[in-house]
């Protein structure tokens, strides 16, 4: 790059591990990205219809952020055709959102059980990443993130659990799981 000059380019940013965080992180740079005056789209592949907390939050924004979920709820409480035919029907619409030009960024939130259960190509995900406009930045969650997704990823964080109130018997809470 000539005179120090940075590249502009969209960033594909990978939020994978075991730990929590990785779709609370992905809201925070939604958040980011809306406060600086650019539009949002949140597809989510594995939640159901239940209200959570960031869906409610980013919606008193207008259309600032638009969430979109596409999943059938926890993959082992649904019959996996259903799993199945969601997802292919939130990676359409991911990637209409990803090519309409509309959105500064695209979180594509637990996307990584899509493609490691084998319900979603990793080689047509992966070539829809690369062809995506130039100016869309895309965020990617969920656990064991495939090794073809972290190689061409411009920033991966690995979330790790250390401890989890979950292994003491407490429940989940609302503003802290949902």
């Amino acid at each position: 790059m000539a005179g120090g000059e940075r590249e502009k380019k969209g960033l594909l940013m990978v939020n994978t591990g075991n730990g929590k965080g990785k779709t609370t992180a992905a809201f925070g740079q939604a958040l980011r990205v809306a406060g600086h005056g650019g539009r949002v789209a949140v597809v989510q592949f594995i939640k159901g219809k239940w209200p959570t907390g960031e869906a409610e939050a980013v919606a008193r924004l207008g259309d600032a952020v638009a969430v979109h979920r596409v999943g059938s709820g926890f993959t082992w409480k649904s019959a996996p055709d259903e799993v199945a035919a969601a997802a292919r029907r939130g990676w359409r619409l991911a990637c209409e959102l990803m090519n309409s030009g509309d959105f500064a960024l695209v979180v594509l939130d637990e996307l990584t059980y899509l493609l490691n259960y084998g319900i979603l190509s990793e080689d047509e995900v992966v070539r829809a990443l690369r062809e995506r406009p130039a100016s869309v930045h895309v965020v990617v969650t969920g656990r064991d993130a495939p090794a073809a997704l972290l190689g061409m990823a411009d920033t991966v964080t690995e979330m790790r659990e250390i401890r989890h109130h979950f292994r003491k018997g407490i429940k989940a809470a609302a503003g802290v799981e949902y």
